[in-house]
């Protein structure tokens, strides 16, 4: 599975290719700007996935990602935004034209992993197997399913917990709250999950598409409790 890197810093996109290159079986592609990525996908290039950075010369990511998006070629093609700032205007711009992430350097690997997991198209699931999440986590089915049981009812009432506190004016506690569930999401296998919450998390509150997010995370929950399920003992 191809995935394209776009960064015109050079040691940026060599860390990034290096943790994609880690995460699995990945045919890396890399650009050192928007124009030289624009000129492989309309050469053919077909990546899975592209990362690619904010701020280059020529063709910066956000006028990448519009082009991208512009194009019914490549309009579905998953983009994350790389960028050095946490800019909530900047995130917010980029969802709305499209994006379906956005990282924030130094690059975290679990981030990465989590977006190549959830948003790669012929990547398999976007989730990790209960077998996975239980041998990592050292413990059996039983307690999965108590774990999953938990985070599904915390994510049921957190649409009200967030207007709770954005209603207090407490958008940090809100924030915290989110980042949160994302962190179960992803110690209970469920790395899409998380990396859409961790989004909507650095977005300015109320974001648009929070309470989509919270409850496709618990549609997530549900179908890993109903995997797990099946590995308890009767």
């Amino acid at each position: 599975m191809k995935v394209l890197v776009v960064d015109d810093d050079v040691v940026s996109r060599m860390m990034l290719m290096h943790m994609i290159d880690s995460a699995g079986n990945y045919d890396v592609l890399e650009a050192e700007d928007g124009e030289e990525a624009w000129r492989q996908l309309d050469a053919g290039a077909r990546p899975a996935l592209l990362f690619c950075d904010l701020r280059m010369p020529r063709l910066s990511g956000m006028e990448l990602l519009a082009r991208v998006k512009a194009d019914e070629r490549f309009a579905s093609l998953p983009f994350v935004l790389v960028s050095a700032a946490a800019d909530s205007a900047t995130m917010e711009r980029a969802i709305g034209l499209g994006a379906d992430g956005y990282i924030v350097k130094p690059f975290d690997d679990d981030k990465v992993r989590g977006y190549l997991s959830s948003l790669a198209k012929g990547g398999g699931s976007p989730d990790e197997s209960p077998e996975l999440t239980m041998r990592r986590l050292g413990i059996d089915a039983t307690r999965l399913l108590l774990y999953l049981g938990g985070l599904q009812r915390q994510l049921a009432g957190a649409g009200a917990d967030l207007e709770r506190l954005l209603g207090a004016g407490q958008a940090d506690a809100a924030r915290a709250h989110l980042e949160r569930l994302a962190e179960g999401c992803r110690t209970l296998g469920l790395p899409g999950a998380a990396a859409a919450l961790e989004t909507r998390a650095a977005l300015p509150l109320p974001a648009a598409g929070t309470i989509r997010e919270l409850d496709a995370a618990c549609t997530a929950v549900l179908r890993q409790t109903d995997a797990t399920r099946r590995l308890a003992p009767m």
